[in-house]
């Protein structure tokens, strides 16, 4: 058996997605079967009502006192966790009539259910599109930082000319861009950030070396650097592009904006971290005393999907000087932990001047931004993110920038993400200098 083959299979598409699906309804059949009124009527009952408050248990639990998120638990999530929760109920009150090997089928035909509900959770996301990403595995294109040269001979980029008029691919230009995990710390910041994830185009990796611009991403909340790897399929789709403008592409740089999963500090200084100073001052100097890049700040850009779209915004709107360019992809039209009044008290110490100090349609209200463009995604069918952006499309036109905004088909999933900043690239380059 080829593993690659197996860890590389979709479960999004394909025949293994309807294998789960048919495996999970036969396991749920079993689950059910039963003889008797008994069954019928009073366990068949108890175990569905153990599902139900076992959801809506969860639902009160993370939406109303941990609070770990700014939305609700979706509707999809609340359903599998009743599901699953009702899947062990009936093993448990149908194992007392069934023998050892009954026991066992029901053991079998419970994670058949739990499969099945993870997988139809994640035919919704999309955030794990194959066993590999599920089992936090390298990417096949990952490689040691190690492996990268430092210094090479460069092909400067010259201002005022795009990168594909002088750039020449060599013979040996790679097929694709590779992947590598770095630490980026946080001297000025004092931010603990987890370990950022490098995208490096084919014209990085020759010799001479093209000289890139940058764009640095984040993931959403909750969530690390590696999502846009997973299910952004963040090499796959920047392959493509480069594929079709001869190695060129930016580099890409996927930061820690959190410093934990369920962690939300806004984007911002506070006693949370200090990720403002993070996002602009030590992510930018390591940047450029580590890679070989374009150093200037007009090819620069910041993006992100979700609450990192949010802190795109923020950094563009903040710091403009550091990242003129950014790319907001189903992002809020404001930092925010569920509510003003909680985002206020918890970040901001109550000082309600301080959050519209760096609040993006705060600061934009008061101030014009002609130098800075943006690049807008949304989700069709995301009745919460879509109207926030285009409230913040509004108020950034209002304020000088030149932007858009793409409307994709889907809601607020990585079945928008990743195909947004894909459709962002083309833009993203002629903006960044790549192409004329």
């Amino acid at each position: 058996m080829n593993v690659a083959r197996v860890l590389d299979a979709s479960l999004l598409d394909g025949p293994l997605p309807w294998v789960l699906t048919v495996a999970g309804a036969l396991g749920a059949a079993w689950l059910l079967a039963g003889r008797g009124r008994a069954w019928w009527l009073r366990r068949v009952p108890l175990a569905l009502g153990i599902g139900a408050v076992v959801a809506v248990l969860v639902t009160v639990v993370v939406d109303l006192v941990w609070r770990p998120f700014p939305d609700p638990l979706p509707v999809s999530a609340v359903v599998a966790v009743g599901v699953v929760a009702a899947a062990v109920g009936l093993a448990v009150l149908g194992g007392r009539r069934r023998g050892v090997r009954g026991r066992a089928g029901s053991v079998v035909a419970l994670v058949a259910v739990v499969l099945l509900a993870a997988q139809s959770l994640n035919g919704v996301y999309r955030e794990y599109p194959t066993l590999r990403t599920v089992l936090g595995l390298p990417p096949v294109d990952q490689v040691p930082f190690t492996d990268v040269a430092l210094r090479v001979p460069l092909m400067p980029a010259k201002p005022g000319r795009p990168l594909d008029r002088a750039w020449t691919a060599p013979a040996d230009l790679p097929p694709g861009g590779v992947v590598t995990e770095v630490d980026i710390p946080g001297p000025a910041s004092g931010f603990v950030a987890r370990p950022a994830m490098l995208y490096l185009p084919p014209a990085y990796l020759t010799s001479p070396r093209a000289e890139l611009p940058v764009l640095v991403l984040m993931a959403g909340q909750p969530g690390g650097p590696r999502d846009w790897l997973d299910g952004g399929m963040l090499a796959a789709r920047l392959d493509r592009y480069a594929a079709a403008h001869a190695g060129l592409a930016p580099v890409i740089v996927v930061v820690d904006d959190l410093g934990a999963p369920l962690a939300d500090p806004l984007c911002v200084d506070s006693p949370l971290g200090n990720v403002a100073t993070y996002l602009t001052v030590d992510v930018p100097a390591w940047v450029r005393s580590t890679l070989q890049v374009v150093d200037d700040p007009r090819v620069w850009a910041v993006g992100g999907l979700s609450s990192g779209g949010t802190c795109s915004l923020q950094m563009a709107v903040n710091h403009p000087e550091v990242y003129p360019t950014f790319v907001d992809i189903s992002g809020e039209s404001e930092p925010t932990l569920g509510d003003r009044a909680r985002t206020v008290a918890t970040v901001f110490g109550g000082d309600e001047a301080a959050f519209a100090a760096v609040n993006p349609l705060d600061v934009m209200a008061t101030r014009r931004f002609p130098g800075t463009a943006g690049f807008l995604v949304g989700g069709a069918q995301d009745p919460v993110y879509l109207p926030q952006a285009r409230q913040v499309l509004a108020a950034c036109q209002a304020a000088g920038m030149d932007v858009r905004l793409l409307v994709l088909p889907g809601g607020h999933t990585f079945e928008v993400w990743g195909p947004g900043l894909e459709a962002a690239l083309p833009w993203l380059g002629t903006r960044l200098g790549i192409t004329g």
